[in-house]
């Protein structure tokens, strides 16, 4: 669960929404909490929160709220059904997409600073060759390591095994 998920819900809240957002809000912040004791709840009580979190997230999408902000949450939320409480089954999936945004960061100032590129192979290959960067970062290489093992014949670390 990442803050823009919670900021979303609130700005629902605060535009008007009643019926959706309040209670979604509290059904991501219970997940929240609940991973947050993660290592202090056996496998049984944590299989029988998730079984709750899901009921409770199926109550919530059955509710019709009347507006908008609260529609299209709980348009977006209908699609992440199955995905939405991941990081309570996968003990290696954080709950915040935070990471992410930091891996896009560079991305993002680059193209502040130069207004971006010039043509779609720049702005290809820059995509591509920021996320080799990354995850060799994220296995503890140098940039010039990441790419080095990328072009590599003999096996990438980036190739599906």
């Amino acid at each position: 669960m990442s803050a823009h998920q919670l900021r979303d819900c609130q700005y629902a809240i605060d535009a008007g929404d009643r019926i959706f957002a309040p209670g979604m809000k509290r059904l991501l912040l219970r997940a929240f909490i609940i991973h947050r004791r993660r290592e202090r709840i056996d496998d049984t009580r944590l299989n029988r929160y998730r079984k709750n979190l899901q009921e409770r997230l199926t109550g919530i999408l059955n509710l019709a709220p009347h507006h908008r902000d609260g529609i299209r949450l709980r348009k977006r939320y209908g699609g992440l059904i199955d995905n939405l409480f991941l990081f309570l089954e996968d003990a290696t999936i954080p709950p915040t997409n935070n990471s992410s945004e930091q891996a896009i960061r560079m991305s993002v100032i680059f193209r502040r600073v130069t207004n971006g590129f010039r043509s779609e192979w720049r702005r290809d290959l820059f995509a591509a060759v920021r996320s080799v960067v990354n995850t060799g970062k994220r296995q503890g290489l140098t940039a010039y390591q990441s790419i080095q093992q990328a072009l590599s014949i003999d096996g990438s670390i980036f190739s599906p095994s």
